[in-house]
């Protein structure tokens, strides 16, 4: 209760909202208050709060939901919505130019990788992703270029934690990932061969923003075995480049 009665209302409110996820969307009161760290009556009356303004909603189940209104707030997001509106057009026609594969739109968020959006074919190979989620890997196209790019201390800080592995293909070699980033930074794309499933290969390209730095990645999984990485990569340059020209900047030399 110490820790309960050292937090704020809103430090109360943010911890309910964070407690729900991909894997867990829809919540009781008692896995709230286990999820939280707060007390049952706590969590009812904020819960209630929260649902009376439409940041959650409360099923027939008694299960607690992300409500709507918090989805209409989350879509004013600055630099998510901005950087999506832009992207949209072109990661469009590279979806209809490539047929059944998976274009992302991400962005990173400190040490995680957070999906903008996500254009699929019916017929694509099953991945993990969705528009709006977020994973706490780089082993993925985008996830490659992002951490190439991102500052020293951010890189350094991922590759001194434990590295998941997905597939036997998975790089969990600090040693290794940082000769790959390297790789990335020097070719101006990223290649992910089957290391987030046996059967995936990702390719992605750096989006680079009004200062030049990189403030995005576009990225297509395939099935493996369909098409060659050196197939794929100039489509999907081509297209982080039309973005980062509707940036109005420059694309950076040495990046072509």
């Amino acid at each position: 209760m110490s820790g309960e009665n050292s937090m704020s209302v809103t430090g109360k409110v943010l911890a309910l909202l964070e407690a729900f996820s991909h894997e867990t969307p829809a919540l009781t009161l008692t896995e709230l208050s286990q999820r939280t760290g707060l007390s049952l009556p706590t969590v009812h009356r904020r819960a209630a709060e929260l649902v009376a303004w439409g940041a959650l909603e409360r099923g027939q189940d008694r299960r607690y939901r992300v409500g709507l209104r918090l989805w209409e707030v989350a879509a004013l997001s600055p630099r998510g919505h901005g950087i999506r509106d832009i992207a949209l057009p072109f990661i469009q026609n590279l979806h209809d130019a490539t047929k059944q594969q998976h274009v992302h739109l991400s962005v990173r968020n400190h040490l995680d990788v957070v999906i903008l959006e996500r254009l699929s074919a019916p017929r694509a190979p099953q991945v993990i992703s969705r528009a709006g989620g977020r994973f706490g890997t780089f082993a993925t196209g985008a996830g490659l270029v992002l951490l190439a790019h991102a500052p020293d201390d951010v890189r350094e800080e991922y590759l001194s934690g434990p590295l998941p592995r997905y597939s036997e293909n998975t790089v969990t070699d600090a040693g290794r990932i940082r000769s790959i980033l390297a790789a990335v930074r020097r070719q101006g794309y990223s290649s992910s061969d089957r290391m987030m499933g046996p059967d995936i290969h990702c390719v992605g390209a750096p989006v680079h923003g009004p200062d030049g730095s990189v403030v995005a990645a576009v990225s297509i999984c395939f099935r493996a075995g369909t098409q060659s990485f050196q197939d794929v990569a100039p489509s999907v340059r081509a297209t982080a480049r039309s973005i980062s020209r509707a940036f109005a900047v420059p694309f950076p030399r040495g990046s072509e």
